[in-house]
């Protein structure tokens, strides 16, 4: 079975009708505006690092508003990309952009050029959060674009936030909720970051927004990957991707950013697994089996659950096996 690859062209903050409170797209991508004209040589680079016998790809426009660029810009891109689809080599387009720049038209366009993902920034299904984070639209537009990308027969990727001014845990659980009821086959969440030169950051020093602590960014953020785990909706990515000026810090205003924020969520879901299935079991001597691509996460980020549950239960030993049956999210315990 051949696995994924996507070849990301990043299209940073182009054609954006908005300044959300949160965003610096030059310092999320690491890009500035791209040169429209190496794009074909830039695909054709990474597509000579990947066995094509092994893997399908997928050329992803991310970054900023791809539907919301000049129209010549787009299909020009769009065109591009077409010709790897054509040719075999390239198996379809993703992108990603607002749901206020989605209409029939737009879809007609993307589909017509053989896009099959339209990643959405739903960010927060409360109107409250929409508002105060400047999104420009509320979240009845985010449905009605949902609607019209998957009657075209496209899949809907939703991407949403923690942590936004005004947002609380509960808000963010229903976002998760809403995302999947929307028929999201996948999704993203990104804890907010706030970032110098954002309107975010203004707030912030003036004592308007006070910026997630890593534990709250985890318990709120893991609260929302649940509600996508117990749906049985992928979740490809949580965090921001880590670009030169995120890993240095540099560019980051102020709060916590942690590359493994990701890792630290899912084992704090395997956290809460775990915790329940142990309950009652002083004492004894347990084996936990789960899937094999989530041994690590079910031992914990740096191995903190597998002490932490071996002592808050009391047993007297704890195992975690891999199981090539068990699906990505179960877990099973049996004592020893």
């Amino acid at each position: 079975m051949k696995t994924h690859a996507n070849i990301p062209i990043f299209v940073p903050h182009m054609g954006c009708p908005n300044a959300c409170v949160f965003c610096n797209q030059r310092t999320i991508s690491g890009h500035n505006v791209p040169d429209f004209t190496k794009v074909e040589s830039e695909i054709e680079n990474a597509l000579s690092t990947i066995d094509l016998s092994k893997r399908t790809v997928q050329i992803a426009y991310f970054g900023g508003s791809f539907t919301a660029i000049d129209r010549a810009d787009m299909i020009y891109l769009l065109s591009v990309a077409k010709k790897f689809i054509d040719d075999g080599r390239v198996e379809s387009i993703r992108i990603s952009t607002r749901p206020d720049c989605i209409d029939e038209e737009i879809v007609g366009i993307l589909r017509s050029y053989g896009v099959k993902s339209v990643e959405l920034g739903i960010q927060s299904s409360s109107e409250r959060v929409l508002e105060v984070s400047g999104r420009g639209h509320g979240f009845e537009c985010c449905k009605k674009a949902s609607v019209l990308i998957i009657s075209a027969g496209m899949e809907f990727v939703g991407q949403m936030m923690t942590g936004l001014p005004g947002s609380t845990k509960e808000d963010e659980i229903r976002t998760a909720e809403a995302i999947a009821d929307m028929g999201a086959v996948a999704a993203r969440i990104y804890p907010t970051v706030v970032f110098k030169g954002t309107k975010l950051a203004d707030m912030t020093y003036c004592g308007g927004y006070v910026p997630m602590s890593r534990e709250e960014a985890i318990e709120r953020t893991e609260a929302a990957f649940e509600v996508f785990a117990e749906r049985g909706i992928k979740v490809i990515r949580i965090g921001l991707q880590s670009g030169e000026a995120l890993v240095s810090g540099e560019e980051i205003a102020c709060g916590d950013y942690s590359e493994a924020i990701g890792e630290m969520c899912i084992s704090r879901y395997f956290e809460k697994k775990l915790s329940a299935l142990c309950k009652g079991l002083s004492g004894e001597k347990v084996t936990v089996f789960c899937n094999p691509r989530r041994v690590s996460c079910a031992v914990g980020y740096k191995g903190e659950n597998k002490t932490k549950i071996k002592e808050e239960f009391g047993l007297l030993a704890l195992k975690i096996s891999p199981c090539e049956e068990l699906s990505e999210f179960e877990v099973r315990i049996k004592k020893d």
